[in-house]
């Protein structure tokens, strides 16, 4: 085969420049020489099942063989790989890059020399090759079909339907079962077929890339991904697995992690004879012992481990590589081995920087080809995101545009290739130019703050997604080229003009990106600004009526978490009686088919406003209120069902006080991701909508002169449904009461009887109680008779536990900050006990202070002192494992993930887990207030240090932002809790230059959101600043007064 150097590669012949690999060197030096001499033929086997032969000098370090093999692939990100051989002792090891292959590989005619993935970076996203995630998703593949990457049934199967995905290409049934018995990729394969073809079906139109994409969003979740155990014992004997991984060392027993030390963590890795040592950092909360030792099966097993630990902390947390240590005189202690080569920042810096030839590369197994881009030009610095050619779909920031990564065009513009035009099968080897390489940004960046999001997606399956207007491809997601093939193989027209990053057939940027785990979206340009703000209609009342389509559209979700969710789990379970279930499913059934309806309608007059239809005139569309009054009308046939959802409500409570399997079977649903807010909630929903049409109505009618076409229709449906809520309004009130009732009793223990009749929830907040210890957070609670103080993690679930109560009837209230010397102070002194208590700051002591007389003026009023709380007093000793609920209850949110994200068996999330946290509190005004302010939308989201802004679908209630890939989605990815959070608009020194931008920052929490137009703008502040700050009586009680006209 002649010497490596002369060996012609495929980018070679075809013209491309020489790939050299990625310089390790200081400016100014040249590489050494390979050594000349006899030549060494070693088998490497690839990724896909290949064998290669390369010829190396004998003498060359390990180095040289490595770059062959990334050279004959064209892979430019080839530091995240690694060549794997068993020793002469049989043990498993890694090519070492600095010692010559000769004294590694003994035998080199009986060993095979596998070219496998290294390092498995924490975020897919960071692999800015085509190439280097489909030979991810080749390691991901194999290790399936080995056994070593362990999941659930469940994300088995998803995971071998993407991977179906990318060899056979779209759904079909026939297909699919032959394919899967010619193909083994998981060892139960047989019994998930079913569920595999099932998943298929919803991978219509994903591209190869973007399966890969998908595969490896799925598969970087999983608790063994990238995992290689090592077998070990203990100092007490018991048998565990280490393994090492990009945050540091993991420890196993079987397939559970039991344990991981962060590299920020770990102060010394070292090894003696058999035993492998890890010397941690002094840590005053730690209950770990300085040094931890574990013992392997011999010397070589822990050498080798040790190696790779050395070298995942050098790959992931040095900014360059180490350099050698000098040589000493006499003698040496200790191994010499240091890691070799490019760290995970030099790469990212590398192919930030360069401008790179695409050239095609073939998926072995594929019908499908993938083509990267033949840009010859390296994009400008600061324009991540191409400008779209005149062909292309115009740029738009429309409600129907795709999460980020999902974006496509309308339908109807170009009809995909046929697949009688697929091109013929080549070469199985993928290929690339040497040198070739895609704009990222930069990384080394601090991690990401996204510290108090909560209800991560495990599982995100794909979904098929109608296609939308598209906003530009994002750095992170893999890139096709111009010459970019169909989901079904069929090529593209050779004249059709793209932007590099849009695929001709449907112009769509692939694959979908995870908005809430990249944050370095392509920024878009300011020429695509202009094409968005020209795109839709100006009129304020075009963007009131989207308004009503973004939150209808969250609303019929809602619904479909009692009608097909919670439903289906009843259905499953034979726990719910019958006439509870006829209850609550007929009433609410109804309402999600008139909705579905309504939406419909809504966006069909959307799309003739925005002049998408074929309708020659426009001017008769360009009106939301007919829509709107035909549909109120319809609603009031409906009331019967309306009046049905409180008697549900109550109905439901009572069948789960009577009940332990009902209320175990709504405790579990409540842990469901679906099920988002209490499940109580969600059966109020239909009359909180209620409130929201009232809202746009009024909007529009102040918008509207009285001249104006639409101003009658809107006047005549705001007419109508005041008359419903008037109707509706005292049960709303009471019910809002009775559900907030019944979701404080889940957070909190020893409460016997807390739903009463005429029970009036006021308020609950975090304040300091002062006792002979000092002051202790505690969390109270004020009703209309009583209030109570809490404490936090007494329980497995964190539920707040009853220390005390203080009856209002014949309580006095005085300031006594210069009594006590305490800042924001108050002394309530009751008939039987009195507490010194502070607030945080002097706004939340105003807030209390206003309260708590209230309730006491309603105490008076009242008939007499208030029933007793508590069955019996709160015991005062501590169990062992309530003293550790204690020690937990003290974690701060400056942890490495918030306490709000701690799983437990009830949901750790809820507003009273938020205000304790926050150090704030809430009223039962604020509340009321949230029901009537919620909002849903595409959102712009950008980080502190990050370049780019990522698209979101964001819904905002229950003072949170949720936030969701698309509107299609049927769960939430994350939430931010905002009390707390400041609401302000970005300075100058903040150099954003967009408009419509407003800023949520919480101590080190810093997050810009960008809106598509001034009135929504200012609907997001308005909403978002109800949640940051509360509302005063006077206001709230205008408020609520209905729009006279």
């Amino acid at each position: 085969m002649g010497e490596i150097e002369q060996r012609p590669t495929p980018g070679s012949r075809l013209g491309a420049a020489e790939n050299s690999g990625i310089s390790t060197l200081e400016h100014g030096q040249k590489p050494p020489p390979t050594p000349s001499g006899k030549l060494m033929s070693v088998r490497i086997q690839m990724l896909d099942d290949t064998q290669e032969a390369f010829e190396v000098p004998q003498r060359a370090p390990g180095k040289v063989l490595l770059d062959a093999v990334c050279s004959h692939l064209n892979l430019v990100e080839g530091d995240y790989f690694g060549l794997e051989f068993p020793d002469h002792k049989k043990i498993t090891v890694w090519l070492d890059l600095l010692k010559p292959i000769v004294k590694q590989i003994r035998r080199p005619k009986h060993v095979v020399v596998k070219f496998v993935v290294k390092f498995f970076p924490p975020d897919h996203t960071q692999l800015q090759e085509e190439l280097t995630r489909y030979l991810f998703a080749l390691q991901v593949k194999q290790d399936l079909a080995q056994g070593r990457l362990t999941c659930s049934d469940t994300s088995a199967a998803l995971l071998v339907s993407h991977i179906v995905q990318s060899e056979i290409g779209d759904f079909d049934e026939a297909s699919d079962r032959e394919h899967l018995a010619k193909n083994k990729y998981i060892p139960q394969q047989d019994a998930l077929e079913d569920k595999i073809v099932e998943f298929h079906h919803n991978h219509i139109g994903q591209t190869p890339a973007e399966s890969d994409f998908q595969l490896l969003e799925i598969a970087r979740r999983l608790e063994m991904y990238g995992v290689r155990l090592h077998p070990a014992k203990d100092r007490e004997g018991t048998k565990i697995n280490l393994a090492v991984a990009n945050t540091g060392i993991l420890v196993f027993q079987g397939f559970t992690k039991i344990n991981a030390f962060n590299w920020a963590k770990v102060r010394k890795l070292s090894f003696k004879r058999k035993r492998f040592l890890i010397k941690l950092r002094p840590d005053v909360n730690s209950s770990y012992q300085d040094t931890l030792e574990f013992l392997m099966a011999s010397r070589d097993f822990c050498k080798s481990f040790w190696k790779i630990c050395v070298e995942h902390h050098a790959f992931f947390r040095l900014f360059e590589e180490p350099k050698p240590k000098p040589k000493p005189v006499l003698f040496s202690r200790g191994s010499s081995f240091r890691f070799s080569g490019r760290t995970q920042k030099q790469v990212l810096d590398y192919v930030k920087e360069g401008g790179h030839k695409k050239v095609q590369f073939e998926r072995k197994h594929s019908k499908i080809h993938s083509i990267r881009s033949l840009a010859t030009q390296p994009a400008e610095p600061n324009s991540e995101v191409p400008k779209q050619a005149q062909q292309s779909a115009s740029l738009t920031f429309g409600e129907g545009a795709a999460s980020p990564g999902g974006q496509s065009c309308q339908p109807g513009r170009d009809p995909p290739a046929s697949a009688d035009e697929r091109g013929p099968q080549r070469n199985p080897t993928p290929q690339r130019s040497p040198a070739g390489s895609t704009k990222a940004d930069g990384a080394g960046r601090a991690e990401t703050e996204e510290e108090e999001e909560v209800a991560k997606d495990r599982t995100q399956q794909s979904r098929p997604r109608p296609p939308q207007p598209s906003t530009g491809s994002l750095t992170g997601s893999p890139h096709l080229s111009e010459l970019s093939i169909n989901s079904q193989g069929g090529a593209a027209p050779t004249s059709t003009v793209l932007s590099p990053n849009l695929s001709p057939d449907t112009k769509q940027a692939s694959p979908l990106v995870s908005p809430l785990l990249n944050d370095q979206a392509g920024p878009r340009t300011d020429d695509e600004d202009d094409g968005r703000r020209k795109r839709f209609p100006t009129d304020k009342a075009y963007f009131i009526a989207k308004e009503v389509s973004t939150t209808e559209r969250t609303y019929l979700k809602d619904l479909e978490v009692i009608t097909s969710w919670f439903q289906s789990t009843v259905s499953k379970e034979d726990s719910m009686p019958e006439t509870l279930k006829s209850l609550i499913f007929p009433n609410f059934e109804p309402l999600h088919k008139f909705h579905t309806n309504f939406l419909k309608e809504i966006e069909q007059r959307l799309a003739l406003w925005e002049g998408r239809s074929n309708a020659h005139i426009r001017g008769d569309y360009q009106r939301i209120g007919d829509v709107l009054l035909k549909n109120i009308q319809g609603m009031k046939q409906l009331a019967a069902h309306l009046w049905k959802h409180s008697e549900a409500l109550e109905a439901l409570e009572t069948g789960i006080r009577g009940s332990r399997r009902l209320e175990s079977l709504c405790r579990d649903f409540e842990l469901q991701k679906v099920c988002y807010l209490s499940l109580n909630t969600f059966l109020l929903r239909p009359l909180h909508r209620l409130m929201h049409y009232k809202q746009v109505l009024e909007r529009l009618c102040k918008h509207h002169p009285p001249s104006h076409t639409d101003f009658r229709d809107c006047r005549a449906a705001l007419a109508e449904i005041t008359e419903m809520v008037a109707q509706l309004h005292g049960t709303m009130i009471k019910m809002e009461n009775f559900q907030k009732l019944h979701e404080l009793k889940k957070d909190l223990i020893g409460v016997d009887n807390l739903v009463i009749p005429g029970r009036e929830f006021i308020r609950l907040g975090s304040l300091s109680k002062l006792s002979g210890k000092g002051l202790q957070q505690r969390m109270f609670f004020l009703f209309n008779d009583v209030l109570l103080y809490t404490s936090r993690g007494l329980t497995a679930s964190n539920q707040f536990k009853v220390h005390g109560q203080l009856p209002l009837y014949g309580m006095t209230m005085e300031e006594s900050e210069d009594e006590w010397g305490v800042p924001h102070c108050l002394t309530l002194r009751g008939q039987r006990q009195s507490i010194v208590v502070a607030a945080s700051s002097r706004s939340e002591m105003e807030k209390w202070v206003e309260d708590i007389q209230m309730a006491i003026d309603l105490a008076e009023k009242s008939s007499g002192p208030a029933p007793e709380f508590l069955a019996s007093s709160p015991p005062d000793s501590k169990s062992a494992e309530e003293a550790a609920g204690d020690q937990e209850s003290e974690d701060d949110l400056s942890a490495s993930r918030t306490s709000l994200e701690r799983q437990a068996p009830h949901r750790g999330n809820t507003m009273v887990h938020v205000c304790w946290h926050r150090n704030t509190s809430v009223s039962m005004v604020d509340f009321s207030v949230a029901v009537e302010n919620q909002l849903s939308g595409n959102l712009l989201r950008k980080f502190k240090n990050s370049n780019g802004w990522q698209k979101l679908w964001v819904v905002f209630t229950n003072f949170c932002l949720f936030f969701y890939k698309s509107h299609q989605d049927s769960h939430p990815l994350a939430s931010l809790p905002l009390l707390g959070y400041s609401l302000t608009i970005p300075s100058e020194s903040e150099d954003l230059h967009k408009d419509y931008v407003f800023k949520l920052h919480f101590k080190s929490h810093v997050y810009y959101f960008r809106a598509e137009s001034e009135y929504t703008f200012e609907r997001w502040m308005e909403v978002i600043r109800s949640a940051t700050s509360s509302a005063s009586r006077a206001h709230v009680l205008s408020h609520k007064e209905s729009h006279v006209y």
